[in-house]
């Protein structure tokens, strides 16, 4: 499907004016608006419409938020119907019968299993805030204070969630190695390098001056998300879990991102089979509208009243909104459709990749997928894959937003170009996402091949 949009046209003033008054009014800590200089003011489904009058496909989807797209038909009649019946839209954690519905709705999607034997905590409205609070459950409950996180995590921006993450700097967790395939700590990747890793964690809890004391929990991602769209492999999630079980070491999943059918299930720890003893949800549990929770075993409610709180922790809209597209996922097997389309979607990539040497790698699962690129030109003699290429993907992403894509960033370097659209993705707009892509991608590399040929000298 050719490029149909017109190319980028000079912003009309109102939209200039939208764009600089946020530049001097917001603050530095502003991201997306800083590579996405738009101004959305209508939205469907995987469009966006902006201010300047351009259409968009969008592939950020909210971070992973909006599992329907924009303003799907299910949501705006769920929120339609709160507001129309006169319910009150705040009401702290008072049970109400859309507070009910949204809960039994959720227990039906979560594995038989660990729903039977299940309390949920509401949090504040953000994922961070879940995250926080699972990691004072398990603490509460195990009288442990040690935490077992992953290289290359992210869960949030508060305090105990950052410091969880890989980013952290200052750094009170013990920090293992996730498995990677691409670019594995031990250089072997796969099931060997998989293998590893939980030899290392094991070895690490069990020798008497590791160091490290026995932990109140072990918190990972089953993809990496902001880590560059890396996938657990399933046996190593399965090793996971028979380590912490043997140690009564809490294990939380953190399913912010791979919830709501993303991965190809609607949760991601059904890939591997894994119960964990804490769930960790948001995005898009609450249908476009801010919604986090904790779903954790009975066993671990050793909370007193009040131990986690916070004032909007009953948002009607949200649990309305977030009902109608847990059902609608469920009813409609969009995760099985985003295991189907996902699949095919990165068979084109990786015959894409034949063509480009620039991609290193692609992997994803479902419609979580990245595109890691790299320099192929590169000197490294001792490296075992190419070095990454930031300022390719910044390229990359530039020239698909001029082509009318909206991708993110990810990864250890910002090199892996990421792409969440909506489950209700169709074949179409899939096929049209790709040749966005590919021609994006030929016009970054076509760019960089031009400036380095300015530096030779004559």
């Amino acid at each position: 499907m050719a490029v149909t949009d017109p190319a980028p046209v000079a912003l009309p003033v109102a939209h200039e004016g939208i764009l600089r008054r946020q530049s001097l009014r917001e603050s530095a800590a502003r991201t997306y608006a800083r590579s996405l200089p738009i101004v959305p003011v209508r939205a469907r489904g995987l469009t966006i419409e902006g201010a300047d009058g351009r259409r968009y496909l969008d592939c950020l989807s909210g971070a992973g938020t909006l599992a329907l797209g924009h303003n799907h038909p299910v949501v705006l009649e769920a929120i339609k119907k709160v507001l129309d019946s006169g319910a009150p839209l705040h009401i702290l954690d008072l049970a109400t019968p859309v507070k009910d519905a949204f809960t039994t709705e959720l227990f039906a999607t979560l594995p038989r299993q660990f729903a039977d034997d299940a309390r949920i905590q509401f949090c504040g409205p953000a994922g961070t805030d879940a995250v926080e609070a699972a990691l004072k459950l398990v603490r509460t409950a195990t009288g442990r204070s040690g935490l077992l996180t992953f290289t290359g995590a992210y869960h949030g921006m508060t305090a105990g969630a950052l410091e969880a993450s890989g980013g952290a700097t200052d750094v009170r967790v013990t920090r293992l190695p996730f498995p990677q395939n691409y670019r594995c700590p031990f250089g072997v990747g796969g099931e060997r390098g998989a293998e590893l890793g939980a030899r290392w964690t094991e070895n690490l809890l069990d020798d008497p001056k590791s160091g490290v004391p026995s932990p109140a929990g072990m918190i990972l991602e089953p993809v990496q998300g902001e880590g560059g769209v890396i996938p657990a492999p399933d046996i190593w999630m399965r090793r996971m879990r028979d380590i912490t079980a043997a140690r009564s070491i809490p294990l939380i999943a953190d399913e912010v991102q791979t919830g709501v059918g993303r991965t190809g299930t609607f949760w991601a720890v059904e890939h591997s089979g894994v119960l964990p003893d804490v769930m960790v949800l948001s995005k898009a549990i609450g249908g476009s509208l801010p919604l986090a929770v904790i779903v954790y075993r009975s066993e671990l409610d050793a909370w007193q009243p009040g131990a986690h709180a916070g004032t909007f922790r009953g948002n009607q809209l949200a649990m309305a909104a977030g009902a109608a597209t847990l059902a609608y996922v469920r009813e409609n097997r969009l995760a099985d459709r985003a295991a189907t389309l996902g699949t095919r979607m990165l068979g084109c990539l990786q015959g894409m990749a034949a063509a480009h040497p620039c991609i290193g790698d692609v992997r994803g699962r479902g419609l979580m997928i990245g595109i890691e690129l790299v320099d192929p030109d590169a000197e490294a003699p001792d490296a075992l894959v190419p070095p990454p290429a930031p300022a390719l993907a910044a390229a990359v992403q530039q020239e698909c937003l001029n082509r009318g894509l909206i991708v993110e960033l990810g990864g250890r370097h910002s090199d892996v170009v990421r792409l969440l659209p909506p489950l209700t993705l169709t074949d179409e707009q899939a096929i049209a996402v790709l040749d966005r892509f590919a021609d994006a991608l030929t016009a970054a590399e076509r760019a960089g091949r031009r400036r380095s040929d300015s530096r030779q000298p004559y």
